[in-house]
């Protein structure tokens, strides 16, 4: 072999290697562009398919056509960022700098994921949109009458003043209730142990309940005893007594998670200096135990607000009840999509709350490490 072909062969070794160095994307970006494409003829049908539905039904055809504008709009915009990756990846192919094309290339693969992704949500909401006016709109006419849900509001409004009341009393019972069934439940030694099996008890029958069951057997079942005073509580009463006992059980074992994550030393010192046992817990456990453990009973109250709908089994009229009524009068399930929209919009805030008090925590906890 002579030497210009051994020459020869190292450039070619060298020009394969900085060939495969360099990642282009070049298929992947072109694959995207179709599928950008493909997004933006499903979202042009979509949109002048509702259009139509909408402008039948009486609405105002400015603001119809502005939104349809717009909609149309954002496929379009995905469409452009598929096609910048597409020329990313023809620059990264062409270009003679190694680093560069490594650079052109990334800047491909990552932009080609990012329409990819838009791609895909438009997708599934022109799913959605499209399921609502098939078989002529008849899901929207079912669940979404404009009309309907205006009408019912002012009623349901009303009514979900029953609901907010049940839950601020039931609220301010399960906090207290469960703190004491968490405290009973971490009672040390020998003499305690008769009260920890009691509360251990509690909390399994009640946690192995589900809720409807015990609203259901309270809300019926204390009325048939004819005990004082128990048989002539109202419904809100018996919907509070049953709330409280479940919620009370879920919310104990949170307390108590609290209280088992203080560190022993504590009570210890606070022992060491003469306070009793139940002035430990008030003044140094149970204080610093309720600040760790806000994010998950702010978590629990979210769920007793959305479990106040099952009420309605023992007859309170509630949102949910009153909606049902509305329902049952112009065979239309709209007012029960009006409930849904109140709890929502009450319980979404509450959520994004949570989230702030967990993501604090965490910011307290890396400035720790």
């Amino acid at each position: 072999m002579t030497i210009s072909a051994v020459e020869a062969g190292g450039e070619r070794a060298s020009n394969w290697r900085a060939r495969n160095q360099v990642k282009t994307h070049g298929r992947r970006s072109l694959v995207v562009l179709i599928c950008s494409i493909v997004t933006l003829l499903a979202v042009v049908y979509t949109v002048y398919s509702i259009r139509d539905y909408v402008l039948i039904q009486g609405w105002t055809a400015m603001p119809v056509n502005l939104v349809s504008i717009l909609a149309v709009v954002l496929p379009v915009v995905v469409a452009g960022v598929a096609l910048r990756a597409v020329f990313l990846s023809r620059q990264a192919a062409g270009s003679a700098d190694i680093y560069r094309g490594r650079e052109l290339g990334a800047k491909a693969s990552d932009t080609a994921w990012k329409a990819l992704a838009y791609s895909a949500a438009l997708l599934i909401i022109c799913a959605l949109a499209g399921f609502l006016v098939v078989n002529d709109a008849a899901v929207s006419r079912t669940f979404f009458d404009v009309g309907l849900i205006a009408k019912s509001a002012g009623a349901v409004l009303k009514a979900f003043g029953t609901n907010v009341f049940i839950f601020v009393v039931s609220c301010i019972l399960i906090l207290v209730w469960a703190l004491v069934v968490a405290i009973a439940r971490t009672l040390p030694g020998e003499a305690g142990k008769p009260i920890r099996t009691i509360a251990i008890i509690y909390g399994d029958l009640f946690r192995g309940l589900p809720a409807i069951i015990t609203i259901y057997l309270i809300g019926f079942g204390l009325p048939l005893t004819g005990l004082p005073i128990l048989k002539d509580l109202s419904s809100n009463a018996y919907a509070i007594i049953a709330l409280t006992l479940t919620y009370g059980a879920y919310t104990s074992e949170v307390y108590r998670a609290g209280i088992e994550s203080i560190h022993p030393s504590q009570i210890a010192a606070a022992r060491s200096l003469g306070l009793s046992y139940f002035r430990t817990m008030r003044y140094v456990v149970v204080p610093q135990a309720v600040r760790g453990i806000v994010p998950p009973l702010m978590n629990n109250c979210i769920s007793l607000q959305k479990d106040t709908a099952l009420v309605a089994i023992i007859g309170t009229i509630d949102a949910f009840n009153q909606s049902k009524i509305i329902a049952s009068n112009y065979f239309n399930l709209s007012a029960v999509t009006t409930v849904a929209i109140i709890f929502i919009v009450i319980t979404i805030p509450q959520a994004r709350f949570v989230d702030k008090l967990i993501e604090r925590d965490r910011r307290k906890m890396r400035s720790g490490m």
